[in-house]
């Protein structure tokens, strides 16, 4: 079975569904602030410059999912899978970033559950990479049962 890139994916809080083309506005408008990529590699995501780049990479990548508020409609973020191996029985999850609005784990933890559910009905194994630098990804890898292999790779 070939994995599902661009799921619809529902939880209480969150919603997530492929990225499209039209999001971009709202997409821009919840990664506009400079404290979401303060310890991400690309430091200057805010601006638009160096957003725009990230928003055209994710929609080429095929797995990239924007979050909405199950609650308001708001986008709130979004995040992807990435690098299915049938071969090696896993797939990457990442890139997932939440306006500081939805900041304090409960969002980004269902976010991540749904997306850890819906990546185990293909494979056994879910790779997550973490910049070495970002401790906040570091650390919800860690809540989840992710053991760290290497400075930026984490295993579910």
């Amino acid at each position: 079975m070939s994995f599902d890139y661009q799921p619809v994916l529902k939880g209480g809080l969150v919603e997530l569904r492929p990225l499209r083309a039209r999001d971009y506005d709202n997409l821009y408008a919840a990664a506009a602030d400079p404290l979401i990529w303060e310890q991400h590699p690309i430091k200057n995501r805010h601006k638009e410059e160096s957003f725009r780049p990230f928003f055209r990479e994710s929609l080429a990548s095929g797995g990239a999912l924007i979050a909405i508020d199950g609650k308001t409609r708001q986008v709130i973020g979004s995040a992807r899978f990435h690098g299915y191996d049938e071969q090696a029985d896993e797939v990457e999850i990442g890139w997932i970033f939440l306006a500081r609005s939805h900041w304090g784990g409960i969002y980004h933890g269902e976010v991540t559950r749904l997306m850890l559910q819906h990546a185990f009905r293909f494979v056994s194994r879910v790779v997550w990479l973490a910049g070495p630098d970002n401790l906040r990804s570091q650390r919800a890898a860690e809540k989840i049962g992710g053991v760290r292999v290497g400075l930026s790779l984490i295993h579910i």
